[in-house]
């Protein structure tokens, strides 16, 4: 393989939020990868840094492009220029058009188990978290039709967060889903923000559907968030984008992202994001094939050494659901059990809404650090 993933870094006393732990303590938890990023991209900063004046950036035609050759080459869909607006994140951007779109005391809607922020950028500015449940059957999850469409009815829902690809369960939504989420999300009046920064970690093979793609009607009602942070480690360099084809609600997004604050990038921001999306893909590409790999040697682990956790089947994310039903009924509990036992860090699945048999494995890492990680939780599950 043309690049190294099997290094460990040490990321011990860099200020890393995932890396803030004990000493004997192996952190899985928060989704950022244990990868140098692609070095294509450490050149373009490197370059960048070695400029020395650090003052104010503007968003330039090359960074459009970057955006709109990446998701038309990759992903089949063409975004305008005009269409697209710079966010530092994407959750910033999610917490600004709730303020924005909706009013105090409504509902945001969410198919849970879903990523657990989302439950802060509703709860932390005074609106309604709704939840329709996924339902799980036979390892698998799918969406509770007649539960979705009668909280779309309700009144006082007026915007519904969907997670695509969908973490915590690395579900790819097929594009009949998404038709139809669109279509009851339009005829009740809801507009649907799309958090796709999952979308470019998918099994080799595979594809994400971006939601716009969809239909005319998922793409005027919609509101798309897109990054490169997760698929090339940068979250720290806080660059995204939000695409809006309708120019109404285009305005009303622009508006809120630039009086909070989220509208002008860093000094690195948009050279990272165009090293990224012009440079990046076969270093994407190999990153995919390894975490696919280490997806495998997880399914087998299990199987062999702990049969009682069981890995839902998952075509994206870089992030595992466990499905310990045989063990607990309190994932919160196990997960600090674990934590204690072994100084396995992992995150425990109630905080995702729904997840109280289940926890989340990130396996964005190398593989010496992979078997550690699951060698530690066969010991803690073995001593229960």
């Amino acid at each position: 393989m043309k690049y190294d993933f099997d290094s460990v870094t040490d990321r011990r006393n860099t200020n890393s939020l995932k890396w803030n732990v004990n000493e004997n303590e192996l952190p899985m938890w928060v989704a950022d990868m244990d990868f140098k990023t692609a070095p294509e991209i450490i050149k373009a900063i490197e370059e960048r840094a070695a400029h020395g004046v650090f003052g104010y950036s503007d968003i330039t035609d090359e960074w459009y492009d970057a955006y709109i050759n990446w998701w038309k080459n990759r992903h089949d869909i063409e975004y305008k220029k005009e269409d697209i607006i710079f966010s530092t994140g994407v959750i910033p951007t999610i917490s600004s058009c709730v303020r924005k779109l909706t009013t105090p005391a409504e509902n945001v809607l969410i198919m849970t188990p879903v990523y657990n922020i989302f439950y802060n950028c509703i709860l932390n500015n005074g609106r309604n978290v709704l939840e329709s449940h996924l339902i799980y059957e036979n390892g698998e999850y799918k969406i509770n039709w007649s539960d979705l469409e009668n909280k779309l009815k309700d009144p006082q829902t007026t915007l519904m967060l969907l997670c695509n690809p969908h973490n915590p369960i690395g579900k790819i939504w097929n594009i009949e889903t998404l038709q139809k989420i669109g279509q009851l999300a339009y005829e009740n009046g809801v507009v649907v923000l799309s958090d796709e920064i999952h979308c470019d970690i998918t099994d080799p093979e595979k594809n994400y559907i971006p939601f716009a793609s969809c239909s005319d009607i998922c793409e005027y009602n919609s509101i798309i968030c897109i990054a490169p942070t997760k698929a090339f480690n940068l979250a720290g360099m806080q660059t995204s984008a939000v695409v809006v084809k309708n120019s109404k609600l285009r305005h009303k997004v622009w508006r809120g992202l630039n009086t909070d604050e989220c509208g002008e990038p860093n000094a690195f921001a948009v050279q990272a994001a165009i090293a990224a999306f012009n440079y990046g893909g076969e270093w994407l590409d190999s990153l995919r094939e390894y975490i696919f790999h280490n997806k495998q040697i997880v399914q087998n682990f299990l199987i062999e050494n702990i049969p009682k956790v069981k890995l839902i089947r998952s075509e994206a994310t870089y992030l595992l659901w466990l499905n310990c039903s045989k063990i607990t009924n309190n994932s919160k509990h196990l997960a600090e059990y674990i934590r204690r036992s072994t100084g396995l860090y992992l995150s425990d699945g109630m905080q995702y809404g729904g997840g109280e048999k289940f926890i989340r494995m990130n396996i964005a890492c190398p593989k010496d650090t992979l078997y550690d990680g699951l060698e530690r939780l066969k010991t803690a599950i073995g001593s229960l």
